[in-house]
């Protein structure tokens, strides 16, 4: 009998029809693309959180969320009820992928001993559902934000009592990640940072979190969880500034404390926006260090300072994503992109949970659609080739191969004239570039 009651979404390709329905007009899961079948370049994965457990609340209003399980009251009822619902949505909607927190799963209990039966009596269920659906987890992760107990942090608590219980936590969902083969573990520091410099040790905090990860990883190995680990930088929202502001300071963070041999990163396109940059900048700077790991998939509102978690849908953003992911060779070894996303306060019916889905799903496909045919036309390479072209030899090639130092630079430099100097550069033609691209979405799109 079904939960949902939608059919499997199927791939119909773009249609003169233009209106959107529970159909996929650019992803085609076993279609190859640049060496690859789809399914294995965007590896998509629902994000259980806001999929089954978000109500739809904003800081205003109540949860507006209508969903196939809210007729069961007592929580393990529901809890139990929501695996039978998201199997079968996995299904429909044709993902290979889940990733969940484990506070997402069960109910708290008195205990932490409690809490983990809970805990363990429905990852029971979502293993037996696995065996016959060969879903697999792209990443799991520890809640330890929402409870209360965590408004000062977790790893970073000025409370000991607090450090323990979330490394007790962490202990468990580690072994929770081993059962169900996540081939990812996240750790998500959602107020791992301060609220006011007045009251802050800030370098204790930040040495404690570093023991906190290094710890986590002792005990993946201890137990044989192979699962690659993952930092997600966020910059802001709810604590005045968290120490995982963005890539770059993630990545510092990590080489500063001995963590960039076993973390890589996890990147979300709405917390890039929140820490003043795009979603493509982020992507080249882990690219870049080679500490791609894995990605959120989700947008924001840029004139809000609040992590909405939109559904992505803008093309020219997964355009430039994915040309990034191209020039990786893929989302990192074991990455994938994970839906962190959820539907507006006005779309409460449980279909839109597919309509978001849809076109979040899509968007990455045509987004990856064109950003291979750049690729293969080689529009950009060609472009910073030519931009770059002047390293290549004479005084160029020295700088880049280090043969010169200043005393060489000045000689050579000193006497030319500032004509000269000018007639050195050249226009970058930037909005021809955009207007490239532009042409590239339209054409590959329409086709």
């Amino acid at each position: 009998m079904s939960i949902w009651h939608v059919d499997k979404v199927p791939y119909v390709g773009h249609k003169k029809n233009l209106k959107s329905g529970l159909a996929f007009q650019y992803y085609n899961p076993d279609e190859v693309i640049a060496g690859k079948k789809m399914r294995d370049w965007l590896r998509f994965s629902v994000a259980y959180w806001h999929t089954f457990d978000q109500r739809l609340v904003d800081p205003f209003g109540d949860g507006t969320a209508m969903r196939p399980y809210d007729k069961y009251t007592d929580p393990m009822d529901n809890a139990l009820a929501k695996v039978d619902a998201a199997f079968e949505f996995y299904d429909k909607l044709g993902v290979d992928f889940l990733a969940f927190h484990d506070r997402d799963l069960a109910p708290e209990g008195d205990t932490l001993r409690e809490t983990n039966r809970n805990l363990d009596k429905v990852v029971d269920k979502i293993v037996d559902y696995q065996k016959t659906s060969g879903m697999k987890v792209l990443w799991n992760t520890a809640n330890l934000f929402t409870n209360p107990r965590f408004l000062a942090g977790a790893g970073t608590s000025p409370y000991a009592d607090i450090f323990a219980y979330s490394a007790a936590q962490l202990k468990h969902s580690l072994e929770i990640g081993k059962r169900v083969g996540a081939e990812n573990y996240v750790f998500w520091g959602g107020r791992e940072g301060y609220e006011s410099l007045w009251n802050t040790d800030m370098k204790k905090e930040q040495e404690h979190i570093a023991k906190f990860f290094h710890m986590a990883k002792d005990y993946a190995n201890e137990i044989g969880f192979d699962a690659q680990m993952l930092l997600e930088p966020k910059p802001k929202e709810p604590m005045t500034h968290q120490y995982d502001f963005d890539a770059a300071t993630t990545i510092a963070f990590m080489k500063e404390y001995d963590l960039d041999k076993d973390f890589k990163l996890n990147l979300e396109g709405n917390h890039a926006n929140l820490a003043g940059h795009t979603y493509q900048h982020e992507i080249r700077v882990a690219r870049d260090a080679g500490l791609l790991g894995s990605l959120d998939a989700n947008q924001g509102d840029k004139m809000l300072g609040w992590d909405i978690d939109e559904y992505p849908s803008n093309l020219y953003e997964t355009v430039a994503a994915m040309y990034e992911v191209l020039e990786n060779g893929g989302i990192g070894p074991r990455g994938g992109l994970n839906f962190d996303a959820k539907p507006r306060r006005t779309s409460f019916e449980a279909n839109d949970l597919f309509y978001g889905h849809i076109v979040g799903m899509d968007s990455f496909a045509a987004g990856l659609r064109v950003a291979a045919k750049m690729k293969a036309d080689k529009v950009l390479e060609d472009i910073v080739a030519k931009r770059y072209s002047s390293y290549n030899s004479g005084i160029g090639a020295e700088i880049e191969n280090g043969t010169t130092d200043f005393k060489q630079l000045e000689q050579y430099i000193i006497d030319k004239p500032q004509a000269e100097l000018r007639a050195a550069t050249a226009s970058d033609h930037l909005e021809q570039i955009k207007d490239t691209i532009n042409h590239y979405i339209i054409d590959t799109l329409s086709k």
